[in-house]
């Protein structure tokens, strides 16, 4: 089981790249974001510069695990979970990267517990980084990254994930294709992140592997099935620690 507060902060030269997923009360939809995009990290080599996590709004469910519902999609996809449940708290804004909310609501509540704006500016919606919601999905074609917002004209919570807590399975199931649609490009952000600040490893691939097994680039470019690479623009981490917006 995690313990229930994140890791201690690092010299910023030396610090993984820290996400974490919001809910409500970290039982049903932060919880298998964590899951599938944890899953995505490991499967890109990504595991030693990016740590993912999640927490809730509130603390009504802190200790629990995932909601069982939201344990057997997981496994039926044939994703790994093992959880306890906790409450975001705001000092942990400066250990972190982005925080992921999983939709308007939770999105208003983070900002306005962040203690800066520097803080406020980490806090994204997850479905901002799925292609098919927000035009252009969450690398541009420019090599500049979503904003995390809705697309100029969409209401905000368009890029909702709905709550399937008081549904049944289908509900979970319509989740969890939401979460796995938006993780591919919220990786790609993620590693364009880190690339511009030089933190991955010499040697460690340009493209990440997306759910479709296809390897991109991190402008969201697929890469020959030889392997050749295509270029990729790195953009460098703001002071916020969240990859630049334009």
């Amino acid at each position: 089981m995690r313990t229930p507060t994140p890791p201690p902060a690092h010299p910023r030269t030396a610090a993984p790249y820290r996400v974490c997923f919001v809910c409500t009360g970290n039982i049903c939809r932060s919880p298998m974001a964590e899951a599938v995009f944890r899953a995505r990290v490991e499967e890109n080599g990504l595991d030693e510069s990016v740590v993912v996590d999640s927490a809730g709004t509130g603390g009504w469910h802190e200790g629990d695990g995932a909601d069982p519902r939201t344990v057997a999609v997981l496994r039926a996809a044939g994703y790994e979970e093992d959880h306890s449940a906790r409450q975001f708290r705001a000092e942990w804004f400066t250990t972190l990267d982005l925080v992921i909310a999983l939709d308007e609501g939770h999105l208003r509540a983070l900002r306005r517990l962040a203690p800066t704006a520097r803080d406020a500016a980490k806090v994204r919606l997850l479905r901002s980084y799925d292609a098919a919601v927000s035009p252009g999905g969450a690398v541009r074609p420019d090599g500049t990254l979503s904003s995390g917002e809705a697309p100029t004209g969409a209401r905000s919570h368009d890029l909702d994930v709905p709550d399937p807590y008081y549904g049944g399975m289908a509900g979970f199931e319509e989740c969890l294709e939401m979460v796995e649609a938006a993780c591919d490009g919220l990786l790609a952000a993620v590693r364009a992140a880190l690339e511009g600040e030089g933190a991955l490893a010499e040697g460690q691939p340009v493209g990440f592997r997306s759910s479709a097994g296809e390897v991109r680039s991190s402008a969201g470019e697929v890469r020959s099935s030889a392997g050749q690479d295509r270029s990729s623009v790195g953009r460098e981490r703001s002071p916020a620690g969240e990859p630049s917006v334009a």
